[in-house]
């Protein structure tokens, strides 16, 4: 049995409104950005939201590319984490209407275009999973996956898949 403090829990824990938060936090919602193949960018499916992948896009461009470990850092993959993080938060919203329709982040798979030997990608991820955890609170706690990739579109570094709970 599952407590209602447990972090398996999965009941939304408070009425706030993460719109508000992300102006508190001054936090501006790029555009959505498009599909770059034959996809849609979100399916919802009952009460969760399941996002395609995202790259790190800012003005419809890819903002970094390269490999971690030979061409980026730690910190330049974390900030292109946090950047596909916030397209695929304008993804949800362009899907929901509103970002306070989301109960919780179930979970989170990042790629991560690795030269050989790198093995940090779980911190590369963390750019998105900390910026989850400082929108959503608690609901932002996620199971995660956090892999390396050879290659990932566009010669990106980082490329994230979401699923959200919503109401």
């Amino acid at each position: 049995m599952i407590s209602e403090h447990s972090p398996f829990n999965i009941e939304h824990s408070a009425a706030m409104s993460y719109e508000r938060k992300l102006k508190d936090l001054h936090i501006e919602l790029p555009l959505p950005p498009q599909p770059l193949a034959t996809y849609v960018p979100a399916v919802l499916a009952g009460n969760l939201l399941f996002l395609s992948g995202v790259l790190p896009m800012r003005d419809g461009q890819l903002a970094l590319s390269g490999k971690l470990g030979r061409d980026l850092t730690v910190e330049q993959g974390m900030e292109a984490a946090r950047l596909a993080l916030l397209n695929a938060l304008a993804i949800a919203k362009q899907a929901l209407g509103t970002l306070d329709r989301i109960t919780r982040v179930v979970k989170v798979v990042g790629h991560v275009a690795s030269a050989e030997g790198f093995v940090q990608q779980p911190q590369v991820l963390n750019g998105a999973s900390d910026l989850l955890v400082e929108i959503f609170g608690e609901d932002g706690r996620h199971a995660r996956v956090a892999v390396g990739a050879a290659e990932l579109p566009r010669g990106a570094p980082v490329e994230i898949e979401v699923i959200f709970s919503v109401s």
